[in-house]
């Protein structure tokens, strides 16, 4: 009797270890993830600022899917725009995730971070014929620079006392530069590029990296600790087997 007294009490605890390890998040727990166009990281396919599902691409897109994939964590996904509507409704709304976000000093108390997706350069890009050198940030003080409304980029010049122009689309700082309303326009690496493509320029040229951030993905801070430590589990893992740097090439 004592035996299988003992029997059923580690069976029971086995099937609590058991539920305890796949019921990560239950139908109430679905996650509403919101992203904007920052190409390539997250953008959609028809170059529109709004899409659903399937119709957003891009490289943290593709990682983030895989980590819900793994975790078995229901999602639904929206680009919107502008950012700072996107970023005000995941301040407030339980279970809304956001990417890809910086990880700032000052954001870093508003969310609960998943990450890091990507790592972002940040940049000043000038024209093709530009004569413009620089060798350090505080020379770019002398220039009229551009930048993203309510961008952690633009946020982060203004702090170290940068007067920054700035434009409700990225894609109108591409046009600014090239008829002279702005001498530099600060971006990341790869989007800046990308948004200049879209409207017809190319041969931009970066005169300096002046910082590399992380870029995350950040949870309404009442987001149940279940739901962030099972992602970045499964983040973690996408790392150690080779399949986050089998994504990451596709765009890099």
């Amino acid at each position: 009797m004592r035996n299988s007294c003992w029997i059923c009490r580690l069976l029971l605890a086995v099937y609590v270890c058991l539920l305890a390890t796949t019921a990560v998040a239950g139908p109430e727990d679905k996650i509403v993830l919101l992203t904007e166009n920052y190409p390539p990281f997250n953008m959609s396919t028809n170059q529109k600022n709004f899409a659903r599902g399937d119709k957003i691409t891009g490289l943290s897109t593709e990682v983030v899917r895989e980590m819900f994939r793994r975790a078995k964590i229901n999602y639904s996904l929206t680009l919107r725009f502008p950012w700072k509507r996107i970023f005000r409704l995941t301040l407030e709304k339980p279970n809304y995730g956001l990417f890809s976000t910086t990880r700032t000093p000052e954001r870093e108390d508003l969310f609960k971070w998943v990450g890091p997706l990507v790592v972002n350069k940040w940049v000043f890009l000038a024209k093709p014929n530009s004569e413009i050198k620089l060798t350090k940030l505080d020379d770019a003080k002398q220039f009229r620079v551009g930048g993203y409304k309510g961008d952690a980029l633009a946020n982060y010049l203004e702090s170290v006392g940068f007067q920054i122009i700035t434009s409700f689309r990225d894609n109108e700082n591409a046009v600014k530069l090239m008829s002279d309303k702005v001498d530099l326009w600060a971006s990341g690496h790869l989007s800046g590029v990308y948004f200049a493509s879209q409207e017809g320029i190319i041969g931009l040229k970066p005169v300096l990296t002046f910082k590399k951030t992380e870029m995350y993905l950040a949870f309404n801070k009442e987001t149940p600790d279940r739901i962030t430590n099972a992602l970045q589990q499964a983040l973690d893992n996408m790392i150690k087997d080779g399949t986050y740097d089998q994504l990451t090439r596709r765009y890099l």
